[in-house]
């Protein structure tokens, strides 16, 4: 079946939204404290190796927590992007479907956040600010990083990459998703290396909200037509510029 054509599948709907359910319960079921264990055990084994005995690790984990960084992230997803575009051979328009794919993500991308600004009022600080006496490595180094948030529930970071992932899994195929989402873990793990999330704001509210979320999008028609008419818009676009013959 054509990537374009809309789909509906039901048993895989429930089967991620059940995983997803699965994490909100482990999350807030109060007679488990899995995920408040594993969140001190990644933070205090991560920030006892933010020390002078280790000073290139010091340095990695800054430099992997600047603006600089952020942007080599976003080229490297982008390379991705191209890479699934390049495989794409069975689309005559391939360039304008991936630029339909490009705009469906970033719009799935603005309702999931706007989603999660309304419907979970929860949030909390990064252990950095919760915990005295750890290590600092914005005290470490004499280059503007971050290693704390105010507010690291949900990890954004995470959710957009997630989605990427998702989204390539969707229309490009498994092994561009299965780099993807391996790419997906690795950067969305500095926040995490540094202390400015836990662990469980990545891997556990990053990853539910989309397993709950993301295949109401690409399972069902919504994704699919979203990408079909914003393709044929380019495609009419495309035709009324000048120099351009019609397509009608």
């Amino acid at each position: 079946m054509s990537h374009f054509e809309p789909s509906f599948a039901p048993g895989r709907i429930l089967l991620l939204n059940l995983l997803g359910a699965l994490l909100v319960w482990s999350w807030l079921s109060p007679g488990l404290l899995f995920w408040t264990e594993l969140d001190d055990a990644v933070f205090f084994t991560t920030n006892a190796w933010l020390s002078e005995a280790h000073d290139a690790w010091v340095l990695l984990v800054a430099a992997i927590n600047t603006r600089v960084f952020d942007v080599i992230s976003l080229l490297v997803l982008l390379a991705l992007f191209m890479w699934a575009m390049n495989r794409d051979s069975r689309h005559p328009d391939r360039l304008l479907r991936w630029g339909g794919i490009g705009v469906t993500m970033l719009l799935a991308a603005v309702f999931i956040a706007q989603g999660v600004r309304l419907a979970i009022p929860y949030s909390h600080p990064s252990p950095t600010l919760v915990y005295d006496y750890v290590n600092l490595v914005t005290l470490m180094v004499d280059f503007p990083t971050k290693d704390s948030s105010g507010s690291s529930f949900p990890g954004d970071h995470g959710i957009n990459l997630f989605l990427f992932a998702a989204f390539m899994w969707r229309f490009a195929g498994l092994r561009v998703a299965l780099v993807s989402a391996l790419y997906a873990v690795l950067l969305s793990a500095p926040r995490i290396l540094s202390g400015a999330h836990w662990f469980s704001d990545v891997f556990f509210a990053a990853l539910a909200i989309n397993l709950i979320v993301t295949p109401w999008i690409l399972l069902t028609p919504v994704g699919p037509t979203l990408v079909r008419t914003i393709t044929a818009g380019l495609l009419t676009l495309r035709g009324a510029l000048p120099g351009r013959p019609s397509l009608g």
